[in-house]
């Protein structure tokens, strides 16, 4: 059977026909447009986060697998795969650094428009989740100097671990940001998690990010938060019932993104090979991953002529963040029946975006002289940058 499989698969999973073709057809289809009707004949279904996976979607179909191309799974209904005994398999952590990369360089643009320009071992940030992203997000702030506070409920059950602290300890952050799965319920749920109670315990003058998922938020309390609190500065990438989402609250987000943190190339690569090598266990197969084509690194060159080419100057060099902002007056000018495919072909049509891993900082020009200083050099190695010198 395995080779002749028809597979459905979003048009955004990159190089889904090439890698998957192994197991049989690969029908890409767009990802908000994968119904019943298109499934109803195949045996896999690979998706990203828009497609609701559920009974509605899949009865009376032939699907035997599941592989969602994500870190999160709050649009798969993971009881229905179960009882109907469908194999499921998603890519956690394959975007942790692409998030904590986003975070930190909102940061940093952050930090550059404030004042003071305050430097990060003065600041103390807040981090509710401390999973695959939360963590990663504490290693960059570890290198930088700045105090973590930690929240995770469900991990401190698990671990007991003493630098998980209760997030009334936490709430009083300059930073708070969020790395939370979107769940209803359990112990700990998130959904709404940020109401006006969790609100009204925030510095007025916090720097508040969400990555994790809109619903985590209750829209209309952090919008009376902002109205309160003008000095606060809102970066958020994910919105409450996307892709039409909440123009009131991207006018008063510094940064207003269209769920892209974690959209680097190497991210979802990443995400496709686990579920390549999920498929194989499944299905008993061997398969090599294919190769694919070799993507160069990307080269920086650091400006001898600028004494302030501090580590923020690389940074931003290497991905200006505000360009990807949603520009407010091209969203608001369009229909209610148009900005859900505009918001969604900003995601559709996002540039090739690389982490830190993939980029060379190229210092042959400046033999000799070590234009950085070792401290600036160390970080910039331990984030991922790569240094080449004659």
């Amino acid at each position: 059977m395995t080779g002749s499989l028809s597979i459905v698969a979003d048009d955004q999973i990159p190089f889904a026909d090439k890698i998957f073709s192994k197991f049989g057809y690969v029908n890409l289809v767009d990802g908000r447009s994968i119904d019943s009707g298109r499934v109803k004949n195949a045996d896999i279904l690979l998706v990203r986060s828009v497609t609701r996976v559920n009974e509605s979607l899949l009865k009376n179909s032939k699907i035997k697998f599941v592989g969602s191309a994500t870190s999160g799974i709050d649009h798969i209904d993971t009881d229905y795969l179960r009882e109907s005994n469908i194999f499921f398999s998603y890519a956690p952590g394959s975007n942790a650094r692409s998030v904590a990369e986003y975070v930190l360089n909102s940061l940093i643009e952050t930090r550059r428009n404030a004042t003071p320009h305050s430097s990060f071992p003065d600041i103390k940030v807040g981090i509710i989740g401390h999973g695959y992203v939360g963590s990663k997000v504490k290693d960059f702030m570890d290198i930088f100097g700045a105090q973590c506070a930690l929240n995770d409920p469900p991990l401190y059950d698990k671990t007991k671990d003493k630098s998980l602290l209760e997030l009334e300890q936490v709430l009083q952050s300059d930073v708070i940001t969020l790395h939370v799965p979107l769940t209803k319920e359990g112990a700990y749920p998130t959904y709404n998690l940020v109401d006006e109670k969790f609100l009204e315990r925030l510095k007025p003058n916090v720097i508040f990010i969400n990555t994790s998922r809109g619903e985590v938020i209750d829209e209309q309390a952090l919008l009376s938060f902002k109205k309160r609190n003008p000095e606060s500065t809102l970066i958020l990438d994910v919105w409450c019932n996307e892709p039409v989402i909440n123009t009131d609250l991207l006018h008063k987000a510094f940064i207003g993104t269209p769920h892209i943190a974690g959209y680097s190339h190497e991210a979802k690569i990443k995400a496709t090979e686990i579920l390549f090598y999920s498929l194989n266990d499944i299905l008993k197969t061997n398969f090599e991953y294919p190769e694919l084509v070799n993507c160069k690194s990307m080269t920086l060159v650091p400006e001898k002529n600028n004494p302030d080419y501090l580590i923020e100057s690389i940074i931003s060099q290497h991905w200006d963040i505000l360009e990807d902002n949603i520009l407010l007056q091209n969203y608001s000018n369009l229909t209610s029946e148009e900005r859900p495919s505009f918001y969604d072909s900003l995601r559709k049509n996002y540039k090739i975006r690389h982490e830190y891993t993939n980029r060379v900082i190229d210092m042959c020009k400046y033999s000799g002289s070590n234009i950085f200083g070792d401290e600036v050099e160390k970080k910039l190695k331990k984030l991922g940058f790569k240094f080449k010198s004659i």
